[in-house]
């Protein structure tokens, strides 16, 4: 699997702690990010030995990127990597950014079978509050335009936990998406949200709130045909993120660009922004709490298989009190959260950790 970090934005939201480049003044360094990044797939070609299965390209705002660049990066991927068994190509964008003549091309490259839409909310003031460019309608509009163009793999983001929910509006497009991302807004350090918080101009929801939210929402896409298949995603039968499932079970990835994270099975490594490299070697307990800690944002959760023996009785008795409670349930050979449980993921996994 391949991640492709296109740190463009046209401005930065007011949650957002990626990184990202605002572009400014009309200058647009397209052609020189690209440049860089084919050089980049150049040297790194050998890490990825095994044919790739999904591609995804994220940001920033990938759908900033004109066609013919995006045609260089597919090309560069196209000649340096074994495609042959590639299920899934993903390109995130942003609703503005999909004009009929920007989905035609990008049905033209022949690549990408799956969009992933930020629409963040059908509330125009919560959109307004956290900078996002479009209005509810037009985030409406880009997806039926998405789906008539031909882009029958459509998943759309949302966030919960600002100001109020609306859900009306996913009347008018749900038989044109597969899959819903929902993610509870959380204030990040650094962040224009968070010297909002601090100055007392933005009040956020208390936790009964955005429990609450959460909740519309879970039974809102359950209705719709969804099935909850990790705490924020929720998919149709044979829609789910199959790269994203794959960071969530620990599949080795290759990250290309400027921010873009890697990992082998062993170490991880990333791209800082001034061009310099980190990385670290997990050790098997590093390893191990890693997987207990994706495995329990997921509804399937932690198989038994992969937990160590001399650590199966330990993990077990820590388990218990949240099997007592309802969180957890023990069936076919997993530790299964529970959809209250799901709640209490992070929670939970830093409470068992070995």
């Amino acid at each position: 699997m391949i991640y492709v970090h296109v740190p463009f934005c046209h401005r930065k939201c007011t949650y957002c702690a990626f990184y990202s480049k605002p572009i400014a003044g009309g200058h647009q360094p397209f052609e020189d990010y690209v440049d860089t990044l084919l050089d980049e797939m150049e040297r790194r070609r050998n890490e990825q030995a095994h044919p790739v299965k999904t591609v995804y390209f994220g940001g920033g705002t990938p759908s900033l990127l004109p066609p013919a660049q995006l045609e260089r990066i597919v090309d560069g991927l196209r000649r340096r990597f074994d495609l042959s068994q590639l299920e899934e190509a993903t390109i995130e964008c942003n609703p503005e950014d999909l004009t009929p003549e920007y989905l035609s091309a990008l049905r033209s490259l022949g690549f990408f079978n799956r969009l992933s839409i930020g629409l963040q909310s059908l509330d125009d003031e919560v959109l307004r509050l956290v900078g996002r460019r479009h209005t509810a309608a037009q985030a409406i509009d880009a997806v039926r335009r998405a789906y008539g163009s031909g882009f029958h793999n459509i998943s759309v983001d949302f966030i919960y936990g600002i100001k109020s929910i609306e859900t009306t509006g996913a009347i008018d497009i749900i038989d044109c998406v597969t899959h819903i991302s929902a993610y509870s807004l959380t204030v990040e350090p650094g962040t224009a949200l968070a010297v909002q918080v601090q100055q007392g101009r933005m009040v956020l929801p208390d936790e009964d709130e955005v429990v609450r939210q959460y909740h519309i929402l879970h039974d809102a896409f359950e209705a719709a045909g969804f099935h909850q298949y990790e705490v924020s995603n929720y998919a149709r039968p044979g829609f789910e993120s199959r790269h994203n499932s794959r960071y969530w079970n620990r599949t080795p990835y290759l990250g290309l660009g400027p921010g873009a994270h890697s990992f082998d099975g062993c170490r991880r490594r990333w791209n800082n922004p001034d061009g310099s490299i980190g990385e670290e070697t997990l050790t098997p307990t590093d390893a191990f709490n890693e997987l207990l800690m994706t495995s329990l944002r997921t509804v399937k959760g932690l198989p038994l298989s992969v937990v160590p023996e001399g650590n199966k009785e330990r993990l077990h008795l820590a388990m218990q009190p949240y099997i007592d409670c309802g969180w957890i349930v023990l069936k076919d050979n997993h530790y299964s959260p529970t959809a209250e449980g799901l709640l209490h993921a992070d929670g939970m996994a830093s409470d068992l950790f070995v």
